[in-house]
């Protein structure tokens, strides 16, 4: 904290009659920075005024700002031991509601199982900005939760609250063009995940008549995107996603389009992760686009695979018969080779072995119960179905690293969408093509071909 800053924290104690004696419990801090961040903190938590509790939220968070790496750690592990809900209250009404299940036992019990923080979070938010910082503050969060799991209970206030300011109903969907303001193009520029913009000419050509970009937009962020999706307006469906970002590809007839295939989706804000807006802006663009060409009805993705390699390369190192470990360790060999899929022989004879295995993957190897691969969670949890693979659809540096080139094509049929979601989310069931399901099979033994039930309506 610089002295201008400390000379205001100063101004404000006295203002507000804030003190630091050894009986507030502050002893335990080791600067004066956390002393008075946590006193404006309690003082935020019993202010009644509108005036007085934005600016202390401000105060609150121009503190925060200023706190180094260690002080942070501290100001988490203050509002754990301090704001967190007290056990013997909870006990009390618990036990209360328990006895005599009254509406008012139940709302007593309520307002002492809620953390102090979530209110504290809510004040912090009427500051001018603030929306913005606690966003950041959850990305911090997330980024140190596996050095520090203490702190979740933190991260999930934020994530409860998040997700009810970020809701779909305060959400606004843009269509992104060429005559959008050049701060939010930047970003896209600047945020793009999947597939790297390189430059406003490769950014231009993923804006003409046969490409589409949307966004959702939130009032409290309006120059930020927060999920950006991009479309290309295409014959059938694609195989392959190079023809699809290439800047100098010729711009066809938008209207001749039977398919829209949606190629990239980007999450801008990492403090956001886990906010279940993306099955939202899908749904909301294809319902779009289905006004604006009727000629369109196929709805897919073409999309990496982006833990195929990873897993093929653990597979390959796990206990099992010699000849499948041999198999396994020659293909991750092979595909160590950074030119292996212009090798047209060796590329053809790999093929067939790397399409089961990726089938398997895609349809077997869990985290839980859900698929391991993150891009077929989002999907699938959307209600897509995991429809055809293609072979080096992507031959790209990052497609060859984390997919062996494969792509994978999920198809959107809006009149199934609702019945996949419902069947992924309740049974975990994945709906796959016939062919993805038999692909899997062989790569199973046969005691574990069970793995794969059958598909709907089937017995």
């Amino acid at each position: 904290m610089g002295p201008r800053t400390e000379r205001q924290f100063v101004r404000l104690s006295n203002f507000l009659g804030l003190h630091t004696r050894e009986d507030d419990g502050l002893t335990q801090y080791p600067s004066r920075k956390l002393k008075q961040i946590v006193l404006l903190c309690r003082s935020l938590l019993s202010e009644r005024g509108e005036v007085s509790g934005t600016r202390l939220a401000s105060e609150v968070l121009l503190a925060y700002q200023s706190l180094t790496e260690a002080e942070r750690s501290e100001f988490f592990d203050s509002l754990i031991r301090e704001f967190s809900p007290d056990p013997v209250k909870v006990g009390r009404w618990g036990g209360a509601y328990r006895d005599e299940p009254s509406a008012e036992n139940l709302a007593q019990l309520q307002r002492v199982v809620e953390p102090p923080r979530q209110e504290l979070i809510r004040r912090l938010n009427m500051a001018p900005g603030g929306t913005r910082q606690l966003v950041e503050i959850r990305r911090q969060l997330l980024n140190e939760l596996d050095r520090h799991p203490e702190w979740a209970p933190i991260e999930a206030d934020l994530a409860h609250l998040l997700m009810s300011w970020f809701n779909r109903g305060f959400l606004v969907l843009q269509r992104i063009d060429w005559s959008t303001p050049a701060i939010v193009l930047e970003k896209l520029i600047e945020y793009e995940a999947v597939h790297e913009i390189s430059g406003w000419h490769d950014l231009r050509r993923r804006l003409e008549a046969d490409r589409r970009c949307y966004a959702f937009f939130h009032p409290a962020l309006p120059d930020e995107p927060i999920i950006f999706i991009e479309v290309a307006l295409t014959r059938g469906i694609s195989a392959k996603v190079q023809p699809l970002l290439d800047p100098e590809s010729p711009v066809s007839d938008p209207g001749a389009a039977n398919c829209a295939m949606f190629y990239s989706i980007t999450n801008c804000q990492e403090g956001l992760r886990g906010v279940p807006f993306g099955s939202f802006l899908i749904k909301k663009v294809a319902e779009d686009l289905g006004k604006e060409f009727q000629r369109i009805r196929t709805f897919a993705t073409i999309s990496p695979i982006p833990g195929f390699r990873a897993w093929l390369a653990e597979e390959s190192r796990r206990p099992q018969s010699d000849s499948r470990r041999a198999t396994l360790a020659g293909l991750v060999a092979k595909l160590e080779g950074p030119e292996w899929f212009k090798e047209k022989q060796l590329a053809a004879d790999m093929q067939p072995q790397l399409y089961p295995l990726c089938a398997y993957y895609l349809l077997c190897a869990k985290r839980g119960k859900e698929p391991l691969d993150p891009v077929a969670r989002f999907h699938l949890g959307n209600g897509a179905s995991l429809e055809r693979m293609n072979w080096l659809g992507d031959t790209s540096p990052s497609g060859l690293e984390r997919s062996a080139g494969l792509m994978v094509n999920y198809v959107y049929r809006l009149g199934d969408v609702e019945r996949n979601h419902e069947q992924y989310s309740k049974e975990f069931r994945i709906s796959a093509s016939r062919e993805i399901e038999k692909l899997a099979k062989h790569t199973l033994p046969i005691d574990a071909r069970q793995k794969i039930g059958p598909r709907p309506g089937e017995k």
